[in-house]
Order: structure tokens, then C-alpha cells, then sequence
């Protein structure tokens, strides 16, 4: 064990670690808004942040970047991450309403157990990766530097760039867009009845199908605004680039509170500086097997994970 080193880079791993968990914690809100309503895990949710990552490299391609392309000038950087986030928040919303209306809605007309929507969305999962694989001959593909990345502080050892400011940023607004949007609004009113009580909601008025396509498409929009965050962090994606990320951020919603939205925030974050603290102690190798540890030591004293509040009876 480190722990000189641990001492020694605490600045810079708490700030990479900051950047790589806000991407986790937006990925986790597909998890724990499915959960919430349904009470079931989308396991196809990872393939829906996946298609994600190409759809914003399809598009950057179109104006003729690639891997070797210089980083552009200011005024066309926001615009070509503006084009980015806009394929991938689309593509991966419509990938998400594709999964809910083909995987789950025929298992839910027909009644079916747990273990069913369980195997179908694994074989989606798979499916979908499969594809991408196929069509990207499973060679890695590299990500145009949209952002020329730049210190804007400088404390110690510690750099903190504009990308990781700006992956921090944007996850925290979109957290807390959503989270008003769940708690405000009309449409977030009927999410939170359905997920209190879906019989009484009927009762009530309220179309349960619409709300659980609603739910998919909010968890596809936040994974499309986290696959063009990953895109930028990490520079190259693969086909399977959803997977060990997608178990990331099961791990995170289940930390903070499944179901919950701010308990994926907060999920999300921990995982994140978890395991940089854990690569700097112990070596790269034990980073993920020391987030699953950490995660099975906190829900031995809390099952319920930290936050542990459902997402019917979130707050207004």
C-alpha cells in the first residue's frame, strides 16, 4: 500500500475522481429512474449510453474530424459539442423508447415475472453490442479533440481543467434539472404517483404506459449527455465501452439509494473518488474490485444504500 503516494496526489485524484464519477452518477439516473417506477433493472441501459458514444463521433465526422484533427477554435468548439450532445441525446433517448417499447412493454401487457424482464434486457444488452461490434469490426475508434484542454487552477500538484469543470458543471445542472422536473412539474407529479402507486395513479388519471415511456426516455436523454462526457474524458470508445461503466453505474445508483435521484448523484461522485483513491493506494488494478468492496461494506450497516428514499415519495 501507498499511502505516501495516496498523500501525495490527493489533489489530483480527487479532481479526476470528481470528473470520472459526475459521468457515472448522469449514466446512473437511467438505473435508478427504471428502478423507481418499475422496480426492475435495465440492464440494456449500458447499450443505450453506448449507441450514444458513436452517435456524437458519426456526427463530429460529418464535418471531416477525426483523431487527428486539431482542437477548434472557440466559437466552432461550442458549436460542434452543442451538434454532439444534440445526436447523442437523441440517438440515445430513441435507443432507450426502442428498448422499452420491444423489450418491456410485451412482457408487462402479458403479466410477466421479474426474472423475465431480467433475461430480456441482458439479451438486449447483448444484442445491441453485438451490433456495434459487428459494424465497427470490434476495432476501438478514437474521439476528435473537440476541447483543447487547459488549466484553470493550478493548486499544488493539482490541475483542474476546463473539461473536468465542465463534465462536473454540466452533470450537476442536469441533476438538477431533472430532479425539479420530477418534483415540479406535472409530468414529474405523474412519474412520482406511478412510482408511489400505480393502481391508485390509474385510478387518478394517469396513463401508466406513457409515464413509464417517459421515464426511459429521461434515463436515454441524461446517458447521451454522459456519452459525449465520456467521449471527450477518454479520447477512444470500443463496442463494448458500455459494460464496465454500466457496472459502474448500477454500482452508484445502488450506493446512494436505488430509486432515488440525488442518491445517484451522490452515488455516482463517491464511486468515482473511491476509485482513484483505491488506484492510488493499492495500484490500477484493485480500482474496481475496491468500489465493489466499498459498496458491499456500506450496505452491510445501510441496505438501503446511503440516501435509501424512493423515488415516490421524493420530495416537492
Amino acid at each position: 500500500m501507498d499511502f505516501a503516494g495516496l498523500i501525495e496526489n490527493f489533489g489530483p485524484l480527487t479532481i479526476t475522481g470528481l470528473a470520472q464519477g459526475a459521468i457515472i452518477a448522469l449514466f446512473a439516473l437511467g438505473y435508478t429512474l427504471v428502478y423507481g417506477v418499475l422496480r426492475l433493472i435495465n440492464f440494456a441501459h449500458s447499450e443505450v449510453f453506448l449507441v450514444g458514444t458513436y452517435a456524437c463521433l458519426i456526427v463530429w465526422g460529418f464535418f471531416g474530424l477525426d483523431q487527428n484533427s486539431a482542437a477548434p477554435e472557440l466559437g466552432p468548439m461550442i458549436g460542434f459539442l452543442l451538434l454532439g450532445l444534440v445526436a447523442s441525446i437523441i440517438v440515445s433517448g430513441l435507443a432507450a423508447l426502442l428498448v422499452e417499447l420491444v423489450a418491456y412493454r410485451p412482457l408487462r401487457k402479458r403479466n410477466a415475472p421479474p426474472l423475465a424482464f431480467l433475461i430480456t434486457a441482458i439479451g438486449a444488452s447483448l444484442a445491441i453490442s453485438e451490433l456495434v461490434g459487428v459494424l465497427t469490426r470490434r476495432n476501438p475508434t478514437g474521439v476528435p479533440p473537440i476541447i483543447q484542454q487547459k488549466d484553470l487552477l493550478v493548486i499544488g500538484n493539482t490541475h483542474i481543467t476546463n473539461l473536468q469543470v465542465l463534465i462536473i458543471a454540466l452533470a450537476l445542472v442536469m441533476m438538477y434539472v431533472l430532479d425539479r422536473f420530477i418534483n415540479s412539474s406535472r409530468l414529474g407529479r405523474g412519474i412520482r404517483a406511478v412510482a408511489q402507486n400505480p393502481d391508485s395513479a390509474a385510478l387518478m388519471g394517469v396513463n401508466k404506459s406513457r409515464v413509464i415511456a417517459l421515464v426511459f426516455l429521461l434515463g436515454g436523454l441524461m446517458a447521451g449527455i454522459a456519452a459525449v462526457m465520456y467521449d471527450l474524458k477518454i479520447g477512444i470508445i470500443k463496442y463494448d465501452a458500455g459494460f464496465i461503466l454500466g457496472i459502474e453505474a448500477f454500482t452508484a445508483a445502488v450506493l446512494g439509494g436505488i430509486g432515488n435521484l440525488r442518491g445517484a448523484l451522490l452515488g455516482g461522485l463517491l464511486l468515482g473518488v473511491l476509485q482513484n483513491y483505491a488506484a492510488g493506494l493499492f495500484g490500477t488494478e484493485w480500482l474496481h474490485a475496491a468500489a465493489f468492496v466499498a459498496l458491499v461494506v456500506i450496505l452491510l450497516f445501510r441496505p438501503t444504500g446511503l440516501l435509501g428514499e424512493s423515488l415516490g415519495k421524493a420530495r416537492a
